[in-house]
Order: structure tokens, then sequence, then C-alpha cells
């Protein structure tokens, strides 16, 4: 018999991808503490300091969610595993806007108005931001040349979850993860060290 709260959390999965967006304001309590893992996950592996919003992270998440038409998302792995590609756009676009600053690509007249709208620095250093960068733009090309390898990257590296879950979030086997995320990986280290010797 399937937990309460997964019970739960699919009916709200089922009523969002009805249409009925105030689903999520229901569902994203019940699945704070593991969206706010997955973002310390994240925080960790970019910055190494657990001082950075990790809040303010998942918070976002949140936004970018709400604003989707359509999440898709099936199960409880499956919404984590969007949730975490969430996160990795806003990493990478905060990386993007670091590495834009650092090559002067922000000298440019605004309002006073929009500067209210701009997020507080993430604390990327340097190299953090153009490894993010670069890791984010061998993800596209490899969701172009193949979108299962690229969302079991998102959901093994970006979500930190189990081969099991994977499974389960990408509606596949354990034993073809397995096999993808081995792919997935030469694939991405062949990619970075191309990008690096260029």
């Amino acid at each position: 018999m399937a937990h309460p709260t997964e019970t739960t959390v699919t009916r709200l999965l089922a009523q969002l991808e009805g249409g009925h967006r105030a689903a999520l304001d229901q569902l994203f309590p019940i699945v704070y503490a593991e969206l706010r893992a997955l973002a310390h996950r994240q925080r960790r592996r970019w910055y190494g300091d657990e001082t950075l919003g990790t809040t303010a992270l998942v918070n976002e998440a949140y936004l970018k969610l709400v604003d989707q038409q359509r999440l898709g998302a099936r199960s409880r792995a499956h919404f984590l595993a969007i949730a975490a590609k969430a996160m990795r756009h806003i990493l990478s676009n905060y990386a993007e806007a670091r590495r834009r600053l650092k090559r002067g690509g922000d000298l440019r007249r605004v309002s006073a108005d929009v500067l209210d709208a701009v997020p507080a620095p993430l604390g990327l250093t340097d190299a953090q931001a153009e490894l993010l960068a670069a890791l984010d733009d061998a993800l596209r090309r490899l969701e172009e040349t193949n979108v299962r390898l690229s969302r079991v990257v998102e959901c093994r590296f970006l979500a930190g979850m189990s081969i099991e879950d994977t499974a389960v979030a990408l509606d596949t086997s354990p034993a073809t993860v397995k096999r993808d995320w081995v792919l997935a990986r030469a694939w991405l280290y062949r990619e970075l060290q191309a990008d690096h010797e260029a």
C-alpha cells in the first residue's frame, strides 16, 4: 500500500496536470524538505559554502515551476527531477551573469527600478562560474543528442537521486539507468575535455 504522503503527492500532481495551479501550493510544503536538500547539494557542489542561499534557490525554483503551463510530473521522483532541472537553469543563469560581468558585459544604462529586481550574487568564483557554464553547455548539447541520457544526468548528478529513484522518475529500468549513467558520464567527460582544450 502506498504511503499516505505519496498518495497525496500523486493526487496533487494529477490535479496540477488537470490545470489546477493551486495544487502546486499544496504540493510545495509536502516536498519542501526534499527540495531544500536538493538545493543544498547543488549549492555545495558549485560553491562548497553552506552559507549561500539554499532557501533562495528553492524559492527561485518554485517561482520557475509556477510559471510553467504544464510540468508533466507523474511521481514524486519525476517532480524532483523537474525541480533539479529548474535549479540547474537558475544556477546556469547566475554563472553566465558572472561571466558576463567579468567580461564587462554588464555595462549599460538601466533605470533605478530595475536595480531592485537584480538578484544578489551567489558567490561563484570565476573558475566555478566557468565550470558551471561549461557543464550547462555540455548538458544542452547532450540533450540535443540524446534526451534520455541528459535526463539521467539531471536525476543522478543534479538531483542526487539513486539509480532506483531515477528509474522511477524516467519510467525505465534500473539496468537502463546504470548503462545510461556510464554513457552520459563518458560523453560529458569527452565534451568537457574538448571544451577545456579549445
